[in-house]
């Protein structure tokens, strides 16, 4: 059962921003993703044929939904990233009221790079004004969203955060709804979101095997809990794609600590804060230890966290980067997860009570 609870979802990031110089656009030879010398690594997503890579870039703080972006940081944000060799980039008509789909699409467009070498995921079903799996709504929903981001098609259409709507609604009308579109070519692939991991699982056994390509789960592949492996089997099994978000436990595991509204206990917000004090006393950065752990498990398309300056993307990536080439910190994790144990796989409601 799902409490009633009402929980805002965003991917956390927690450092300043600046942007990149304006580069001269006197010659134009024909530009292509990943020039960075330092590749990041690529993982394929399910059985849907594409390879994305594994640290994905969560476009919602474009939204301005944790304060202020000028323009000029959000579009350098995005090109640092493409150049750095992410090519995964997630929004939603939900973040900053359709100002994080309007900003990505500008600065995707700005790229100048071949559609085929990005891929893009939306949402639908959620908004500013609340939420709707109407058939009508989230098919009108995709068609706003191409206008936004200037594009023909998305890769993946996610039903956003399930849990506040009726699941039977999704698997009966939402989901047929969403494959029409595929059919159209509005999307090339389908996914669904939500925190509850019951939710997955639920859908899945509901509906034909293909009608759900992906699954997009938050906060449940971090440090502090670790719950999703144990779907994995089960998802794999479906033939599944899965992309986790919120690395950081929506700011639990960064030094500034969690905005007020976040719903975790007060018990798992302290013993957070233990942990990352812990790091920063012996020098280490509880952030990038995150998510880095997050990373380890290989069965992850992408770990996607939100991003909104050109340092965001640099410490992001580099974290990545330094994981393939030397490991994890073992040191390090092995004394956040004892401070962290007592409250190990500890979440919060989400959703509505679904009968």
């Amino acid at each position: 059962m799902y409490s009633s609870l009402v929980v805002h979802r965003f991917h956390l990031s927690s450092i300043h921003s600046y942007a990149l110089p304006h580069c001269s656009h006197s010659q134009k030879p024909r530009k292509t993703m990943a020039s960075a010398t330092s590749k990041l690594e690529l993982r394929e997503l399910g059985n849907t044929g594409l390879k994305l890579s594994c640290v994905g870039f969560g476009a919602s703080p474009l939204g301005k939904v944790f304060g202020c972006v000028s323009e000029e940081d959000a579009m350098a944000s995005v090109r640092e990233g493409s150049r750095m060799g992410i090519n995964f980039f997630d929004t939603s008509p939900y973040y900053g009221g359709t100002l994080s789909e309007k900003m990505l699409g500008k600065a995707l467009k700005a790229l100048g790079v071949p559609r085929n070498e990005y891929v893009v995921s939306t949402k639908c079903g959620r908004y500013r004004e609340g939420f709707d799996f109407s058939a009508d709504r989230v098919t009108r929903s995709i068609e706003e969203s191409l206008e936004r981001l200037q594009l023909d098609y998305v890769d993946i259409l996610h039903c956003h955060d399930i849990e506040f709507g009726s699941l039977d609604q999704i698997v009966n009308e939402t989901l047929p709804a969403l494959q029409k579109l595929k059919n159209a070519g509005k999307c090339r692939y389908i996914g669904i979101t939500g925190l509850p991991l019951g939710i997955f699982s639920y859908v899945l056994d509901r509906v034909p095997p293909g009608t759900v390509d992906v699954i997009l789960s938050y906060c449940h592949l971090c440090i502090n809990d670790s719950t999703l492996e144990d779907l994995i089997p089960y998802l794999k099994s479906k033939g599944v794609g899965i992309i986790n978000a919120s690395p950081l436990a929506m700011g639990l595991l960064t030094e500034s600590g969690p905005p007020e509204w976040h719903p975790a206990s007060t018990e798992l917000k302290s013993a957070c804060q233990a942990a990352a004090t812990c790091c920063k006393e012996k020098g280490k950065d509880i952030s990038k230890l995150a998510m880095q752990y997050s990373l380890l498990n290989k069965e992850i398309a992408t770990v996607l966290v939100g991003m909104k300056s050109v340092k965001e993307v640099e410490q992001n990536v580099a974290a990545a980067v330094e994981l393939a080439a030397s490991g994890i910190d073992k040191e390090a994790l092995s004394e956040v997860e004892a401070i962290l144990n007592p409250v190990k796989n500890q979440s919060w409601p989400s959703g509505i009570q679904q009968s």
